[in-house]
């Protein structure tokens, strides 16, 4: 079985994580933060990842801290639970309609982090929620997880399905990664001989 559990303490957030790659979308979630709530559990549906998390953050703040944290144990957890990589499918790629909104997502296991991240989000908040924050996210998510994930809006005016539809994405993209492929059954999928 392909899991980790992460544990992160910081001043600002104290984070539970655990993670299961080959799940059937199962989730608790509670971070304090409603909205992000919604996405994780959208986002562990549509990976097929069983996905468990608890956070006490300093939401009297904001939620910068709780969301970017979140991030980067859901990173953590993730590279953890892929190791070396082997036999895995490595790319993905999804384009998503989400009613108006359509999203493209591609992600490449690399081990080399790097976001190209293009959401064009109309509004400053969702209810509460900074839309800023979005990006803080998968920027901590791709650092950790060492992958190179492109994130860019088709089309799309209203800023909750547009961020929704990139969670969404993003899962579906990553489920493709991580699949087994018979053709590299056993082997790290690079002429390098490690990712």
């Amino acid at each position: 079985m392909r899991t980790a559990e992460i544990i992160r303490k910081t001043n600002e957030t104290d984070i539970s994580l655990q993670l299961e790659l080959d799940g059937k979308g199962v989730c608790t979630i509670h971070s304090g933060c409603g909205f992000l709530d919604h996405m994780l559990a959208l986002f562990a549906k549509h990976a097929g990842f069983n996905l468990v998390l608890s956070c006490m953050g300093d939401t009297e703040v904001d939620d910068h801290h709780t969301v970017e944290d979140i991030g980067i144990a859901l990173g953590t957890a993730f590279a953890e639970a892929l190791g070396e990589k082997r036999g895995i499918t490595r790319y993905g790629s999804c384009i998503l309609p989400m009613d108006e909104a359509l999203i493209l997502t591609a992600v490449d296991l690399s081990g080399r982090a790097y976001l190209g991240y293009e959401l064009i989000i109309p509004t400053e908040k969702v209810g509460d929620f900074d839309t800023e924050l979005v990006k803080e996210f998968w920027l901590g998510f791709v650092r950790n997880a060492e992958c190179s994930l492109h994130i860019r809006s088709l089309a799309g005016e209203n800023s909750h399905h547009i961020i929704e539809g990139a969670f969404k994405s993003a899962a579906r993209s990553l489920r493709t990664a991580v699949m087994s492929d018979p053709l590299f059954a056993g082997e790290i999928p690079s002429t390098k001989g490690v990712l």
